[in-house]
């Protein structure tokens, strides 16, 4: 199965922010939609982001609207997700995922077929 990767979690303090990235060495992520997602314990895994294959439309879910910032960097193979301003809420499991059958992705996990194991983001004080 075809995996990608998470990277750039760990703890931070309200107010601060993360960096997190998405890539893969199994295929290119220029070619799918692309969406990021949390899960904290209890609760049903959300969107919070996602970008279509051209990177010109982005949607945000409306808790993270100006906080949060999806991007391509196509070089690198890499989508990234810029977070500022955290707080505890933001607390979670945060996964990559790859839509292959839409250019223009929705913010819903079943829609996605491509998955990653997930880096974990703490806000504590």
């Amino acid at each position: 199965q075809l995996q990608l990767v998470e990277s750039g979690g760990g703890l931070v303090q309200p107010g601060g922010s993360l960096r997190l990235s998405c890539t893969t060495s199994e295929f290119s992520l220029n070619d799918f939609a692309i969406g990021w997602f949390r899960q904290v314990p209890g609760k049903e895994r959300e969107g919070v982001s996602c970008i279509s294959v051209s990177g010109i439309y982005t949607k945000y879910a409306d808790s993270v609207k100006g906080r949060f910032s999806i991007s391509r960097h196509h070089a690198s193979n890499t989508v990234t997700l810029q977070i500022d301003r955290l707080g505890p809420e933001d607390t979670g499991v945060y996964y990559c995922a790859a839509d292959t059958t839409r250019r223009t992705p929705l913010l819903l996990p079943g829609e996605y077929e491509y998955w990653g194991q997930g880096t974990q983001v703490t806000v504590s004080s």
